[in-house]
């Protein structure tokens, strides 16, 4: 069972947490979205490396399961998988209620599912307007305001959804998708006026290109990531184990005054012009 988080960077037992033991998530669950690969499965990873019990979420009930068992085998650590899907609010309650049933409000709920739709705003269709708003945005609200309820009722709890470095520059070709990155900003600010008060964090950490098995067409495109290279300061894509620090600090007692913000891990991306 879950300790619980503690607002002031105190253990439950009220000694209080210094050094790199500000960091340490052990005891806590952590429930990462659409976690099955992907930066989700490297989120998934460096929590439980930090200590906590992870639980790896997707549709795909086999990969889900290759996840967990692989970051149990790594790790040491206790893993569980939940299936369910992140667009629809009662599947949401269902599946959170299983996750509490077997381990307790989560400490740290992720919202990582996401998903990308590219065409011409002129030819782009309905349906994955649609799509990209159900998946990229609906999901963190449905999941934040489920979570939220177990949060409350304990008094602490960390939340953090993944936006993008599109959730504040725009390209062709993925304005909708821009959009939903740009609503998790502002979603992100909303619930922390909301539970700030009641000893919750929220934030978001928005990545830069990232290569990994979503993105792996434009990293094997070499006109693009040489234009990545040439525009982001750092000079390379990201790798996924980059965003991994960022995410274990938000989640811990270190980050117990870090409420509403969105970190960029982008290598500078959003630094220059």
């Amino acid at each position: 069972m879950a300790t619980g988080l503690t607002p002031t960077g105190m253990t439950p037992a009220g000694t209080a947490r210094t050094g790199t033991a500000l960091f340490d998530l052990t005891g806590r669950t952590a429930l990462v979205t659409g976690s099955g690969q992907g930066i989700g499965r490297a989120l998934a990873q460096g929590l439980a490396e930090a200590g906590a019990t992870v639980v790896v979420h997707g549709r795909d009930r086999a990969k889900a399961e290759r996840a967990a068992s692989e970051i149990a085998a790594s790790t040491g650590r206790e893993t569980h998988v939940a299936i369910f899907d992140v667009t629809d609010a009662s599947a949401v309650d269902a599946g959170v209620a299983d996750v509490e049933a077997r381990l307790g409000t989560p400490d740290i709920l992720v919202n990582n599912a996401g998903i990308q739709r590219r065409n011409p705003i002129a030819e782009f269709a309905d349906e994955d307007w649609h799509d990209l708003v159900a998946t990229n945005l609906t999901s963190a609200f449905l999941l934040s305001r489920r979570v939220a309820q177990g949060m409350i009722e304990r008094g602490s709890g960390r939340i953090v959804s993944i936006g993008s470095v599109q959730s504040q520059l725009a390209r062709p070709s993925i304005a909708p998708y821009s959009a939903t990155k740009g609503a998790i900003v502002m979603l992100t600010k909303g619930l922390c006026a909301d539970l700030a008060p009641h000893g919750i964090s929220v934030n978001a950490l928005a990545p830069g290109y990232f290569a990994t098995e979503l993105t792996q067409k434009l990293v094997d495109d070499a006109e693009f990531s040489a234009w990545v290279a040439q525009r982001t300061p750092a000079g390379r894509w990201g790798d996924v184990a980059d965003l991994v620090g960022t995410l274990v600090f938000l989640s811990s007692d270190a980050a117990a005054f870090v409420n509403g913000q969105t970190i960029y891990v982008d290598g500078g991306m959003t630094a220059v012009v």
